[in-house]
């Protein structure tokens, strides 16, 4: 059929297209044969193109974890004694929120920053991989969180901007906390700020004069939001109101919390993971997977025939579509990940192994061959289904994706989480589609000898 002709070219392409992208960034040719020399170096470009006002940037490089790519782990000691004890586990999570967002603008997007707490010892764990200026990263992070409310300048237009907002006299020190509050009249969540004495008329003297007008709120010199206001406000009780979902509001109540609730942290542990053990670590789980993938070739090839042979095809299609994604999404591969993704290897001819067996047994009840692999795939696809749903409800449940507090929250754990569940999908797609589609075409070819 056409369509089966336009699957395989379909095929086809994105192989070449995962080639292209898998291609080393750089790649030397030096050689000599019969008195003709080359010797050049070629260069994959990277990806950098614009669609109206979204930017797509990939340099195709692989993103490496601290185990893989080295880096430093810090441990900072948060200081309470100025913090009461009802307001501390959110004003660690404040301050875990604030370095999250100051080490991402820093540069450092394969991050982690954990909280921890035994006793009265209120920690944060923070992995930064591949950073090689760690007192920068370190002053950075080690930054009292500043707040501020900021006002439009009198020569203000319509079309103002951030950089025509001025400071205020009324900080975070005057904010005694904001939280989500839902309004009783519409159940939509809010943020609800309360101020001190004051705080409440230093704010109302700046919503005073801006009436109509919006007042910005600054975290260390970014804004995270700014809400119109609508009329004078001497209470020191005061909501934002937006189209907020209840996660938004919680994370804006946690980024005024920051500059509310001001926590001092100091460095109590840094060690340094140095890259030549990532190095070593790199090499030996190549060399483990490229093992296990040869005996997994060899053992289809040997067990199934020229059925073992079309299905190695797949799975160095499967391979090449993996790598392709790794450095599209892109996937921070950490040892853990890379475990996840050799793991996969073997579930994906797991799924091949289903069919032909299948096939065996249809072709044993006098089933002719083109018919046999149909029920195969057909007959095979209830197991391989369940079998791939219930792993990647496990990979669910370890990637954790909303962070809920009950289950894992490790980076490491995550990484071979998604590497894993990564793999299952594709190994769906290379398995009933392009294994198939490869076994229609050449199966059709042989029927015609």
């Amino acid at each position: 059929m056409n369509y089966r002709r336009y699957l395989l070219w379909l095929i086809v392409i994105l192989t070449l297209v995962a080639v292209f992208i898998d291609f080393p960034s750089e790649l030397s040719l030096k050689f000599e044969v019969m008195g003709f020399k080359v010797d050049q170096k070629i260069s994959r470009p990277i990806l950098d193109f614009q669609i109206g006002n979204l930017r797509f940037f990939r340099d195709l490089e692989i993103k490496r974890g601290i185990d893989l790519a080295g880096g430093s782990h810090l441990v900072f000691q948060a200081d309470m004694s100025q913090i009461g004890a009802e307001d501390r586990d959110s004003a660690l999570e404040a301050t875990k929120e604030n370095i999250d967002r100051r080490i991402n603008l820093f540069g450092l997007a394969e991050s982690l920053v954990q909280t921890s707490k035994l006793g009265e010892n209120y920690r944060l764990i923070v992995e930064l991989p591949g950073i090689t200026d760690v007192n920068q990263a370190i002053d950075l992070i080690g930054q009292t969180a500043q707040l501020d409310f900021r006002e439009l300048s009198a020569e203000a237009t319509e079309a103002a901007t951030l950089g025509d907002f001025l400071p205020t006299d009324l900080t975070g020190k005057e904010l005694n906390r904001a939280q989500v509050k839902f309004d009783p009249n519409t159940g939509q969540p809010t943020v609800g700020l309360e101020f001190s004495d004051e705080g409440a008329k230093k704010f109302g003297e700046i919503t005073g004069r801006n009436v109509g007008k919006p007042v910005a709120i600054f975290l260390d010199e970014f804004p995270i939001t700014t809400p119109l206001v609508r009329e004078k406000i001497t209470s020191g009780q005061a909501q934002i109101t937006g189209e907020f979902t209840t996660a938004e509001a919680k994370l804006l109540s946690t980024q005024l919390n920051a500059g509310a609730l001001p926590v001092p942290i100091k460095v109590v542990e840094q060690r340094n993971i140095g890259a030549i053990l990532g190095t070593e670590s790199v090499r030996r789980s190549i060399q483990a997977g490229l093992i296990g993938l040869i005996m997994v070739i060899l053992f289809m090839a040997t067990y199934y025939g020229w059925l073992g042979i079309l299905a190695d095809a797949g799975l160095v299609i499967y391979g090449l579509i993996t790598l392709m994604l790794y450095k599209l999404i892109p996937v921070t591969l950490t040892l853990p990940g890379i475990a996840g993704f050799i793991l996969s290897v073997g579930m994906a001819v797991d799924a091949n192994i289903l069919i032909f067996e299948r096939m065996k047994e249809e072709v044993r009840a006098g089933k002719p061959r083109p018919l046999a692999m149909e029920l195969g795939f057909g007959r095979a696809w209830d197991s391989i289904r369940d079998a791939n749903i219930c792993t990647l409800i496990t990979c669910f449940i370890l990637f954790n994706p909303f962070s809920w507090s009950f289950l894992n929250t490790s980076g490491m754990v995550r990484g071979f989480a998604l590497t894993l569940g990564l793999g299952v999908l594709l190994s769906l797609f290379t398995g009933i589609v392009v294994t198939r589609t490869i076994l229609r075409t050449f199966s059709r070819k042989e029927a015609k000898q």
